[in-house]
């Protein structure tokens, strides 16, 4: 029945879309202007080409979803794409930050160090020891930790997340989807910006800026982009001191782009950040609806973690076979240091540190041929291999007892993948792809080397019709997958699988109105099998000799069961006129577990109700944007939006327990004066001051830990609240 729902769905809506193109079947290809607006819409860049955002041609943005350039009205995929300047315009700090404005993903972090992510309930990913369920790229190079979630937006072109599996292009772990940051490019010609901004409520202040220009003209050029930022946060420690959740990032990256021919290109860029913050920062609560800010724990829990980033990348146009040649060479490490409360309260109980550095190195060659006007292939292979070092330690403080454990971890995937691109004329296009993966992964906490390994297969086929210049439909299947991992000695499973889903979507892209609207809708159905879902505790293995029992519990990642989701979603655009816009997106979502046998089997107990931690059933965010001119080229622009998430659950493991966290709506504002390169605006965050809780675990995980009472309670971190501030800009 749920099957045919979704078929019933996707139907009206290929019925509806139509309409909306039905101004646009007459007019001439070429004449044809869609995407207009001004930057403080999300999808909208027209500050490419058009600062003032006045001209409607200017503004498409172009997209890589596929590893080629294509607009983004023409891509058949669900692909979100934010623009650099929305990102300043709606004060978008870290790559985490974009989930406000795009359907389907979610995600929340309880640390610097880590984030809870999944699109469309696909991918989970809740502890950074779990590979990614929704891979994260930065120019397309692979990111192995949800830890560069955190990572600051700096000097940023655009953001596109791709819903639904992407392996046959972006490879392993992209079941549930993809985020891709694309940096600015170096210029031919000489650019610079300053942005800053400084707001009430928790000393935020931010301050970035770049310069790109030429070297050698038509050469070699450069480009250089550095940001600090900073916020206290909300909540206070009253008896360590100091902010409890504080944020604090500094960045610098520079790019060389070398054209010795006009048919050879390379690209050499370095990067540097560094964050600093609450690293798991919990206070004890009274349960999902206690919004207190401030509490008490012996010890702040922060953590500091330094990203490096070096890489290569070489593009060769070869005419005589109608192929361009990419192959890209990284390297990535990021080192982490923390130290906290580990048991999260104002008893000094346990005390906790950490320090560990990961270490990636990734390779791919691409070959994309053009093999005649209606056939061309992307074809290629794909390198990486992750080495983890970690050394931590646990004190007992009133036994004066201090524990270490060093982990190290090697993963290493090979992979080779193809999609060929068929036009049958009359607007219908199919593209199929498959892409074969091999992934091993040795884990020295496990005593097993080389304990995971597994060869995977992930396919996928689009049909495209594109019925007009301005309307298209498409369906889609594809496979995904991710890989699995190993648990630490005492453990129940050393080892546990990789998940998988099959995805099934049918979407829609159209414009009317001379391309004053757009609107974009899809349906999907996943069928997803061995989710790997929050961690849990499991009796360890490990007996006490005395009694024959089990030490204890462990804490151990699981292969929890199987899932099904399925929704609907929207982005819509309209341009009322030339200066005023409205913008909105809305998911739906059904996202249950249906058989959690897996879980119980190793636990021993019932897997907490049938939702999937942090999911919400339904999330939108609605805008609009007025610009009013009033001498020569100044303007008032004013921005405001509603950003809302639905109920959702928080950690338990506790069946009869489930803690339902509340809605809640942010309202966000600006009132800005523009002038040619100049920008000034005031702005609020929050603007109601909603209060609601970022993460919440409750009280059953510390009592099946075993702790004593007086420790055992629920834990929550705290939203941000309002913060009304200033930001400008100035071009040159």
């Amino acid at each position: 029945m749920r099957r045919r729902s979704l078929f019933a769905l996707s139907t009206a809506l290929a019925l509806v879309m139509p309409a909306l193109a039905q101004a646009q079947t007459a007019e001439p290809q070429g004449a044809r202007t869609t995407d207009r607006g001004t930057p403080a819409d999300p999808q909208v860049d027209p500050a490419a080409s058009d600062p003032a955002g006045t001209d409607p041609a200017a503004s498409d943005i172009v997209v890589t979803a596929r590893r080629r350039e294509e607009r983004l009205q023409d891509v058949p995929i669900a692909v979100t794409a934010i623009s650099g300047d929305a990102i300043k315009h709606q004060q978008l700090v870290v790559v985490r930050d974009v989930a406000a404005y795009t359907p389907g993903l979610n995600i929340n972090s309880d640390s610097v160090g880590r984030a809870f992510v999944s699109i469309r309930g696909v991918g989970t990913t809740l502890i950074d020891t779990v590979q990614p369920g929704v891979g994260i790229f930065i120019d397309g190079i692979y990111q192995p930790n949800t830890t560069y979630l955190n990572s600051p937006l700096v000097d940023v072109a655009r953001v596109e997340v791709l819903r639904g599996p992407q392996g046959t292009l972006f490879g392993n772990n992209t079941l549930g989807g993809a985020i891709n940051v694309v940096t600015r490019q170096p210029t031919n010609d000489w650019q610079g910006r300053i942005d800053g901004a400084l707001a009430t409520g928790d000393n935020y202040a931010s301050v970035s800026g770049s310069i790109s220009g030429p070297i050698v003209d038509d050469v070699l050029q450069f480009r250089i982009g550095a940001a600090y930022h900073r916020e206290d946060g909300f909540q206070r420690n009253l008896l360590a001191g100091g902010d409890q959740n504080p944020l604090e990032t500094q960045s610098i990256n520079a790019t060389l782009r070398f054209v010795p021919a006009n048919w050879a290109r390379f690209t050499l860029n370095g990067g540097y950040d560094r964050v600093f913050g609450g690293s798991t920062p919990y206070f004890h609560v009274n349960g999902p609806r206690d919004y207190t800010l401030d509490n008490s724990t012996n010890q702040r829990s922060l953590a500091t973690i330094d990203y490096y980033a070096a890489n290569l990348k070489g593009e060769f146009d070869v005419d005589s076979i109608d192929t361009t040649i990419t192959a890209i060479a990284a390297y990535n490490q990021s080192d982490t240091v923390s130290a906290g409360d580990g048991d999260y309260s104002a008893l000094d109980f346990f005390r906790v540190t950490s320090d560990r550095t990961l270490k990636t190195r990734t390779g791919e060659l691409r070959f994309d041929t053009k093999w005649s006007d209606r056939f061309s292939t992307l074809i290629g292979a794909f390198y990486g291999r992750s080495t983890t070092d970690a050394v931590s330690t646990t004190t007992v403080v009133p036994a004066n007892l201090t524990v270490p454990a060093t982990a190290t971890a090697k993963n290493e995937n090979m992979a080779g993948f193809a999609t060929g691109f068929l036009n049958f004329g009359d607007g219908l296009d199919l593209a199929v792809g498959i892409r074969y993966d091999h992934q091993t992964l040795s884990a020295s906490t496990a005593g097993l080397p080389a304990a995971y390994k597994a060869n995977e297969w992930q396919p996928r086929a689009t049909l495209t019709k594109r019925w007009t210049p301005d309307f298209m439909t498409y369906a889609s299947v594809a496979r995904g997958v991710r890989g699995g991992g190993q648990n630490g000695p005492g453990a129940p499973n050393l080892t546990y699988r990789g998940d998988s889903v099959w995805t099934y979507e049918v979407g829609s892209k159209a414009s009317a109105l001379d391309g004053r609207l757009t609107a974009n809708v899809a349906a999907f159905y996943n069928d997803y099998k061995n989710f790997i879902g929050a961690n849990a505790l499991a009796p360890s293995t490990i007996l006490n000799p005395a009694t024959g029992q089990p030490v204890g519990f462990v804490a151990i990642n699981l292969n929890s069961g199987d899932v099904e989701s399925y929704g609907a979603e929207a982005e819509l655009s309209f341009s009322i006129s030339k200066l005023w816009r409205v913008y909105a997106n809305a998911t739906l979502l059904h996202s249950r577990v249906t058989d959690a046998r897996q879980f119980q089997a190793v636990t021993g107990y019932a897997y907490p109700g049938d939702r999937i931690l942090f999911v919400p059933d339904a999330n939108y965010a609605v805008g609009t944007n007025l610009r009013l001119p009033f001498h020569g080229d100044q303007a008032i622009v004013l921005d405001t939006n509603v950003v809302a998430k639905g109920a959702r659950t928080g950690g338990s493991l506790d069946a009869a327990s489930v803690p339902i966290l509340s809605p809640y709506y942010l309202v966000n504002a600006s009132l800005g004066w523009q002038a040619g390169p100049l920008e000034v605006a005031a702005f609020a965050t929050n603007l109601l001051n909603e209060k609601y809780v970022e993460t919440y675990l409750d009280a059953s995980l510390l009592r099946r830990a075993g702790l004593p009472a007086p420790l055992v309670s629920n834990l929550a971190i705290q939203s941000p609240r309002r913060r009304i501030g200033i930001r400008g800009t100035i071009r040159f």
